[in-house]
């Protein structure tokens, strides 16, 4: 059953709150591409105050393409001393254990991280039954429908922030997109 855009707006506005009461943190990634051989180069998880939990670089396994390098500005010279996923990924996992994660496209990020694993050589589950998806979240708030898919039209995030009039940047980089997911939460749910 469709609801009105209105309707959805309030649900939306309604779990938005729900997630605030948990005080989450928020996860976001930076990547070589968006293909089933592509890595996570930077990663950067805040804590339900925007404060940096962890940040990091990652040294991919090879270059970085041009097409990611023309969306973020990371360059191989940025990460050629970064540390590998080996050695950020169980920090990482140790500062999101048992914590609510918004993300903004909770399958990409997620399918990145277990990619990302892989590619590496690591076996060690990775562990998203704390992530949820603020961009499925936003869709709701929008309430625009999307016939062909059966459900809500989701957004870019930038198209997000354009829609909000949210003054932070968008630069595609995993701390600035990280705190603009957060902004976007409380927005939805200061909305009544």
């Amino acid at each position: 059953m469709i609801v009105s855009p209105a309707q959805a707006r309030r649900e939306a506005a309604h779990l938005a709150r729900q997630r605030l009461l948990a005080d989450p943190c928020y996860l976001d990634t930076e990547t070589t591409g968006l293909g089933p051989q592509d890595e996570i180069i930077e990663v950067c998880l805040l804590d339900a105050n925007g404060q940096v939990q962890f940040e990091s670089l990652v040294r991919p396994t090879r270059p970085i393409p041009m097409d990611a390098l023309a969306l973020h500005g990371i360059t191989d010279a940025m990460v050629a001393t970064a540390p590998r996923w080996s050695e950020v990924w169980p920090r990482l996992r140790d500062s999101m254990q048992s914590r609510s994660i918004a993300v903004y496209n909770a399958d990409f990020d997620a399918r990145l991280l277990r990619q990302t694993q892989a590619i590496h050589g690591l076996t060690e589950a990775v562990d998203t039954s704390g992530f949820f998806c603020l961009m499925q979240l936003y869709a709701q708030y929008r309430g625009e429908w999307d016939n062909s898919r059966r459900s809500f039209r989701w957004q870019s995030l930038e198209t997000a922030r354009r829609q909000l009039g949210l003054e932070l940047p968008n630069v595609h980089r995993a701390r600035d997109d990280a705190l603009l997911a957060r902004a976007l939460l409380h927005v939805m749910a200061s909305t009544t």
